[in-house]
């Protein structure tokens, strides 16, 4: 009204048309609300639908952090999608309810018996409709304050979806205990091998805090995340300086993290390293077995959790790669870790320990982690947990399963994921991981028979272990749109649902992400999942074909992503008559003895290996015919160039989506292609001409030559 006063009808719609377009610019799509964007709901019947069923929400728990969490984002998500403003009370008044809480509230108590579809799990939730003097009612509720939250995110989902909201009787319970995020930030603003920009946490200026911290927390929330190493495990190493977060000014700042966090329903772990009495307080030795150390780390673990009660505890690499541990001392990583995890015992706080460790008996780095951990089976503390790199090389874009899954029965166990694309393009290249992890958490061990697969095993199924779990290496950095490549978030979205899920399928967590990000049109949706379920086959196919291994630069500011097949020989074994590394017990490595006896087998029998891993395993003359009737380098030659055409065809079917996404967002993903393009060039070219020199033997369609001018290599080696 006052508007109109002061500038008359025409002024006041000028002023309109302006507002709107500051707005638009403002408010831009760029990536940064993730899957948790909540648009209006356009679908005039489901809109309505959903009207009905969401007229208030009804909080009858005690005012809680995290169940405060819980409401704000039940009225933000059901405000902006059904265009409404939902009152918030303590009792029920209208039909149409949605009550939120715990099962100790007298509400739900009354509305809900306890004895049908149960969680089972602290972290399980339930979510039912129910009609009460006919007056339609929806509970979402649970154990605790988390189970309660995670129930909304997932009613939020199902709206997001379009799913039907009115006959819900869903109780949905979390697979793994531990389903956590690793980041590998420095205190300095870097991350190692971060492709999204610096670090969000800003160090320098906590415990000032920032609205991006409790967007990532809820970003992490509404996945299931509840755990979260903030830093690097490399904590002393080239300068690096992530051992001086637990001193007395670092933790300040952690407890401002950990305040944020906690809302959310997020334990905060750190890094620190093995030596840290020597680097902070300067004492001779870091010995486990020496008194002083044992009372240095006493009086340390005392003093953060008096900071931060809740404090999940420490995540250790130990004797690798330049990070000290007990080797250095003549100890195990038993003495070591039980040390340690002893003084977090109090508290309920974990020790991990991480299984990456070579470089200390024998020649072959797939046997090393086995030979060193094995034999320590049942002897480490029960707050100690074993984490485990989903392969026995290093996160590779194909490498089989670590045979220590399944090997430690008596010992808690982890595995450790990589969404970061260290191996599989950075943040040039789309690779979708989903289908990968997939066959990783579908793999049979038989560690106990036949059915005993990896997901069971770190679920403590299997083997009764208390802790267990799943870990993820962030991807997040400060970019606009927190991946990178925007497409890359379909990674952390999909690491989060198999960690609460591991039998969720590929194709319905993509088709989950896909609609939660760019909507529901149809055409939309089938394309960019197909897209992305293409993918990572895709870039295996230009780059290490049949489990060759590493392939790529090793160092540099372009470290781990561009191809150097010349440098990785000894992870190859390529040479003039075949290419591939024996690790076959008969003649090679005798790797493969560490598997149970039926993986053994398969893996021992060229004839029964699984041709994706046959150079994983053994030595092959580049003549020798696979099923599909190629030679071994023909099919090297024809999977490059069929891979390049793959990436150019992804390509093609994003542009048919022209006008049927934001441009912001169209035009970002297109540019991406472009590189990818450039690149996927580069690698066919490298590798192709690599192993024509070393074999002599020519592409049997003339290809290499006319190849060899198309990509040009835009970085410095």
């Amino acid at each position: 009204m006052r508007l109109r006063k002061l500038y008359g009808t025409g002024y006041l719609l000028v002023f309109a048309v302006v507002l709107a377009l500051f707005f638009e610019n403002v408010y831009a799509e760029n990536g940064y609300e993730f899957w948790l964007r909540y648009k209006r709901i356009t679908d005039e019947k489901v809109l309505n639908d959903y009207k009905d069923l969401c007229k208030e929400i009804v909080v009858v728990t005690d005012n809680h952090l995290v169940l405060n969490s819980a409401e704000k984002e039940l009225v933000r998500g059901i405000s902006e999608m059904l265009g409404v403003r939902l009152a918030v009370t303590g009792e029920l008044k209208v039909p149409g309810s949605l009550i939120i809480g715990t099962y100790g509230s007298k509400l739900v108590r009354d509305l809900l018996p306890l004895d049908t579809l149960k969680p089972k799990t602290p972290d399980g939730y339930r979510i039912v409709s129910l009609v009460v003097n006919e007056k339609p009612l929806t509970i979402i509720t649970g154990r605790t304050d988390r189970a309660v939250l995670y129930g909304v995110f997932n009613f939020l989902r199902l709206m997001q979806t379009d799913k039907p909201i009115s006959r819900l009787n869903l109780s949905d319970d979390p697979e793994n205990l531990l389903r956590m995020v690793d980041h590998w930030d420095n205190p300095s603003g870097s991350i190692e091998r971060g492709y999204a920009g610096k670090s969000i946490f800003h160090w320098n200026k906590l415990p000032e805090l920032e609205t991006r911290y409790y967007d990532y927390a809820r970003m992490l929330a509404s996945i299931g995340i509840n755990g979260c190493v903030l830093n690097n495990v490399n904590t002393a190493k080239n300068n690096l300086t992530g051992w001086k977060l637990i001193t007395r000014e670092y933790l300040v700042k952690l407890k401002a993290l950990a305040d944020v966090f906690r809302a959310y329903g997020i334990k905060v772990f750190l890094s620190v390293n093995f030596s840290s009495p020597v680097l902070i307080d300067d004492l001779k030795t870091a010995d486990p077995l020496e008194e002083s150390v044992k009372q240095w780390w006493k009086e340390k673990v005392a003093e953060i959790y008096s900071l931060i009660p809740d404090f999940g505890g420490f995540l250790i690499k130990a004797d690798s790669e330049g990070e000290p541990g007990p080797f250095s001392y003549g100890r195990t990583p038993a003495e070591g870790a039980n040390m340690i995890a002893g003084t977090l015992k109090p508290y309920g706080g974990l020790l991990i320990w991480r299984a990456f460790v070579y470089k200390h008996n024998g020649s072959d780095r797939a046997t090393q982690a086995y030979k060193i951990f094995k034999p320590f089976d049942g002897k480490f503390a029960q707050n100690v947990v074993i984490q485990i790199k989903n392969g026995p090389i290093d996160f590779q874009v194909r490498e089989p399963v670590s045979p220590l899954f399944g090997a430690m029965p008596h010992t808690n166990q982890m595995l450790e994921l990589q969404i970061t694309q260290e191996y599989t393009g950075q943040s040039t290249h789309l690779c979708y991981l989903v289908p990968e992890w997939k066959e990783i958490l579908s793999f049979d061990t038989h560690s106990d028979g036949k059915g005993s697969t990896v997901s069971k095993i770190i679920s403590g199924e299997m083997t009764g272990q208390r802790y267990s779990g799943i870990s993820g290496v962030s991807n997040i950095g400060s970019d606009s749109n927190w991946t990178g490549l925007l497409l890359a978030q379909s990674n952390t979205y999909g690491y989060g649902r198999l960690a609460w899920d591991p039998d969720l399928s590929s194709k319905e967590i993509t088709y989950e992400w896909v609609k939660m990000t760019f909507g529901e049109d149809p055409e939309v949706v089938k394309t960019i999942s197909e897209i992305l379920l293409s993918s990572w086959k895709t870039y295996e196919n230009y780059t290490s074909p049949l489990g060759v291994g590493i392939m790529c630069n090793g160092s540099g500011k372009y470290s781990h992503f561009l191809p150097a097949p010349e440098k990785r020989v000894a992870s190859s074994k390529a040479d003039e008559e075949g290419v591939g590394y024996d690790r076959t017990y008969s003649t090679g490595s005798g790797f493969v003895n560490q598997y149970f006896p039926p993986v053994r087998e398969m893996y021992e029998n060229i004839k029964t290996c699984p041709e994706e891993l046959l150079l994983f395993f053994h030595h092959i003359p580049y003549t020798y015919r696979l099923s599909s009737g190629e030679t071994v380098i023909q099919h090297i030659y024809d999977t490059h160039f069929e891979g390049v055409e793959q990436v150019k065809q992804m390509k093609e079917e994003w542009e048919t989506l022209k006008g049927k996404i934001d441009k912001e967002r169209f035009q970002e993903v297109l540019a991406k292609f472009d590189d990818q393009i450039k690149q996927a060039c580069i690698w066919r070219d490298a590798i192709n001409n690599f192993f024509y020199k070393l074999s002599n033997i020519p592409d049997g369609k003339g290809r290499l030559q006319e190849a060899s001018g198309e990509s040009e290599n835009l970085y410095t080696k």
